[in-house]
């Protein structure tokens, strides 16, 4: 386990070669002062990171224009060429070890709680490379940020749920409209990943309403009767997600090609609430019930 660190640093501000969500720069700029680290300034709530010929080390500010100062979750997908480098987030002046490029993290996706106010960093630090040996190298991550659904409705679809609570009626009739997916199924197994702090819920669908990606794959069946899909939806370790029997209707997100949970109620309790909001005219949108 690496220990924290004090941030007793350099910082050198970084506006050239980047838009508000993405940024691309080189290592060159911090010359070859160890001490000095370079800072980029991010305002959106996903976008990417690519370092070429990386110095020493890089503090990304994530500054998205949310309406809400509450805790949000971050989420990073390092490149594949992230071998020699290191990943912190900073609270409260510390760093904290995320993730390191010999836990081999390609294709891994790693997420943490910001601190409510505070604008969420991401330190990335290599090694540095000697003169002699200088080559072409880049190293970075795909980022995006993700607010908690009871504050940040503007958002639309919620990804991650940070306050692992059900959603309510309203919520719920929201989600089946703005949801990157909603398929009806069951729940198959249940899995944990302590190391990127995540569950994954195996899914055999009977219905797939919509679906933004290809995360749910349509099973061959012979007699073409019966059609079914399999996929895998994530959710935060902490959310304690538990096999169940029944029927279920999932909605929720797609992040770096992974199905993240939204709402998932049990599709008897959903098909009572649409059909009293359909005689309330409360439904956000009309769904395909058939």
């Amino acid at each position: 386990m690496v220990p924290s660190v004090i941030i007793i640093l350099c910082f050198v501000a970084l506006h050239s070669a980047a838009d508000v969500c993405n940024w691309t720069g080189s290592g060159f700029a911090a010359g070859t002062d160890p001490r000095l680290v370079l800072q980029v300034r991010l305002r959106c709530t996903h976008g990417s990171v690519r370092w070429v010929y990386p110095g020493q080390a890089l503090r990304v500010v994530l500054e998205p224009n949310l309406s809400t100062t509450q805790s949000s979750t971050i989420c990073i997908q390092p490149y594949p060429s992230f071998e020699g480098a290191s990943a912190f987030i900073e609270r409260a002046g510390e760093l904290q070890l995320l993730v390191t490029g010999s836990e081999e993290p390609q294709r891994k996706v790693f997420c943490f709680q910001t601190d409510g106010e505070h604008r969420p960093a991401i330190y990335l630090q290599t090694n540095p490379q000697r003169e002699s040996s200088w080559r072409r190298r880049t190293v970075g991550f795909r980022y995006e940020l993700t607010g908690n659904r009871r504050v940040a409705p503007s958002l639309g679809c919620s990804g991650l749920q940070t306050s692992c609570r059900p959603c309510n009626d309203t919520e719920l009739l929201l989600a089946i409209c703005n949801s990157d997916f909603v398929v009806r199924g069951h729940i198959k197994n249940v899995s944990h990943d302590l190391q990127r702090q995540i569950s994954r819920v195996e899914v055999s669908a009977v219905k797939v309403y919509w679906q933004r990606g290809g995360v749910f794959e349509q099973l061959r069946d012979p007699s073409g009767l019966s059609p079914s899909w399999r996929g895998n939806i994530y959710t935060l370790l902490q959310c304690r997600v538990k096999p169940g029997d029944g029927e279920f209707l999932f909605t929720g997100c797609e992040h770096f090609g992974e199905a993240w949970l939204g709402c998932a109620p049990r599709y008897k309790d959903f098909l009572s609430l649409y059909h009293n909001a359909l005689r309330a005219h409360r439904n956000s949108c009309d769904f395909p019930l058939n």
